[in-house]
């Protein structure tokens, strides 16, 4: 490998620094696009198996069903087929933007998500804060949307997007700040190392009402039910996006699901160990970190395919209420139980 690498050092010279980051974002860009189209075909399928239908099962490889694993290519191809239609009123530069102000912070984030302790694109000390401040710009993606759109539907739907998004970041962020103040680190890689030890070490178990307030926080972030508002089809359209069609659309609806990952990827990284073993023996410890990050990332999937397959979806209302009134102040309150904690002779329990 040493020697590969002062091959292609000797090949490319001096842009060869610029050249090797550029094949360490496709190595992360690419399967992540890949999860996202396939989180698609996983969300279908098991909500067909809760609601006792078959989901897709048709579209396959080669004349082969294969239990319809070519749905998601399928969906891909007919969404680069069609026409992408700007209505005339719009702001057509806005109109575009949006969409790519939408998933570009959640691809960005990725450059510091760690998969093991050396498997990370920059593995800067503030990781946890380029996160918070490089996610919460995705709102400007909706607000733009809905507003160039020149449509009052996706103008409403975008308000009621971004007020419920910028209520629960408030949530996450304050769940952030007690998953700070026990692992004493910015760093991603330091937090999942505080959490070696076992199920009963990582941060879940002394932070659990932030754990429940990240993940609920989570879903609503994302857009997804039952706090799917932006799409409550039945008093607003579809939100937002209600004027996208083609692949302006499709950039949305990757946006959402890539973000699904991240929170997902957050979630194991900083409540549930990371890479670190469900115990700290064999047979456990004999799986790689990078199969037990993958196994807690999906872990995280499924349980936001549950949520949309069981509860009915919230009044707006009940979100915001939930949001400011009784999120923010559980975390608050919890900031205080632990920073006291801390201070007291069991203050090892939080570490």
């Amino acid at each position: 490998m040493a020697m590969m690498m002062e091959f292609f050092q000797g090949l490319f010279g001096p842009v060869w620094p610029v050249v090797w980051s550029l094949v360490k974002i496709v190595a992360i860009v690419a399967p992540l696009m890949l999860s996202v189209a396939y989180l698609t075909y996983a969300e279908r399928k098991v909500i067909g198996y809760m609601q006792v239908r078959l989901g897709p099962n048709r579209v396959g490889f080669f004349g082969k069903r294969l239990w319809g694993l070519g749905q998601p290519i399928a969906d891909a191809l007919k969404l680069l087929m069609k026409e992408i239609i700007i209505p005339s009123g719009s702001n057509k530069f806005l109109f575009l933007l949006g969409p790519v102000l939408t998933i570009a912070p959640a691809l960005a984030a990725w450059a510091v998500v760690p998969f093991s302790p050396e498997l990370v694109l920059a593995n800067v000390d503030a990781s946890l804060l380029f996160i918070m401040a490089i996610t919460s710009m995705g709102v400007y993606g909706v607000v733009l949307a809905g507003w160039a759109s020149n449509s009052k539907y996706a103008f409403l739907g975008a308000m009621r997007s971004a007020a419920q998004i910028v209520s629960y970041e408030i949530a996450m962020g304050f769940a952030l700040v007690g998953v700070l103040m026990a692992a004493q680190s910015l760093n991603l890689v330091e937090i999942v190392k505080g959490q070696e030890g076992g199920l009963f070490h990582w941060y879940w178990l002394p932070l659990l009402p932030m754990f429940v307030v990240y993940l609920v926080a989570g879903v609503a972030e994302t857009n997804r039910a039952p706090f799917d508002v932006a799409e409550g089809e039945s008093e607003i359209v579809a939100g937002f996006h209600v004027e996208y069609s083609g692949m302006a659309f499709a950039v949305f609806f990757l946006a959402e699901y890539a973000n699904m990952i991240l929170v997902a990827a957050l979630t194991a990284l900083m409540f549930l160990g990371g890479w670190n073993p469900l115990f700290d023996f064999a047979p456990f410890t004999w799986i790689p970190g990078f199969v037990w990050l993958m196994f807690k990332i999906g872990f995280v999937l499924f349980l936001f395919l549950w949520f949309r397959a069981t509860f009915p979806r919230y009044r707006y209302d009940q979100i915001m209420r939930l949001g400011w009134k009784v999120f923010i102040p559980v975390t608050l309150v919890w900031l205080l139980v632990v920073g006291a904690a801390m201070q007291t002779p069991y203050g090892h329990l939080f570490h």
